[in-house]
């Protein structure tokens, strides 16, 4: 949602390239009833997601209408998937990442649905009442609340997993699709004011391009940030996050 319009009509998008959003992330350590250590299963709605492992060494087990799938990460290691998968981190060994998410991390501002169990899934209030993390809790009660909902969404997406057939997971997928509707609108406003707005400014320079028009290259700007959060309770494990979406606005 960075968006900065330079003299003359020319777009000069001011945002990370593409109006993409980072983190770096410490995956969880916290092992679940199954034994497996590592974050909260979920799935993004309207986003794709990019992990680049900068140490450590885990996996990523991902579930799709096309099946159950593990993919190993190591240092190195680029992985990405798209919409509609269910997605779990898992830390074999002090596992980090840089995480890159489309329009300016919609996925850690709204686009996120855990896989809780059914019964969680009927409503935005029942549901917030699992999730919800109080930012002005002490540092022990919100561990505890990050937790019990890992736990929660592990529960359900072993029921997923392991279910015969399709429709558990597409029933999943509709839950979810509901619960975010109320907030649609304001998502699309963020993906204007973002994505949108950055390809249009390549639109509008290309054109400039073709015309021989390069004044619009006088207004470079050069920006450095560092991060706005440290150790935040997410969803996969403690963030540490940048504030750039709102510069320049």
């Amino acid at each position: 949602m960075v968006s900065r319009w330079a003299p003359g009509g020319a777009g000069a998008f001011a945002g990370l390239p593409g109006a993409v959003a980072v983190s770096h992330l410490r995956a969880y350590d916290w092992p679940a009833a199954d034994g497996v250590s590592g974050g909260t299963p979920h799935v993004h709605l309207t986003c794709s997601e990019a992990y680049v492992v900068t140490g450590g060494r885990g996996a990523v087990q991902t579930l799709t209408t096309s099946g159950y799938e593990v993919t190993q990460l190591s240092p190195g290691t680029v992985a990405w998937f798209t919409p509609g998968t269910v997605h779990r981190l898992v830390n074999e060994d002090d596992l980090r990442i840089t995480v890159l998410m489309q329009n300016n991390g919609l996925p850690e501002a709204g686009d996120a649905v855990l896989t809780l169990p059914p019964r969680y899934l009927t409503d935005a209030e029942t549901y917030a009442a699992a999730t919800a993390i109080p930012v002005d809790a002490p540092e022990e009660e919100r561990e505890r609340i990050a937790r019990a909902r890992r736990d929660l969404a592990v529960e359900g997406y072993r029921v997923l997993r392991e279910a015969d057939g399709p429709e558990p997971l597409a029933a999943f997928h509709r839950a979810a699709a509901a619960l975010v509707r109320p907030r649609l609108a304001e998502w699309r406003e963020r993906w204007r004011r973002g994505a949108e707005a950055a390809a249009a400014a390549t639109a509008q320079q290309l054109d400039r391009l073709e015309r021989g028009d390069t004044s619009y290259l006088g207004d470079a700007l050069v920006r450095a940030e560092q991060p706005s959060a440290h150790g935040r309770f997410g969803m996969c494990g403690r963030l540490d996050v940048y504030d750039v979406q709102e510069v320049d606005r």
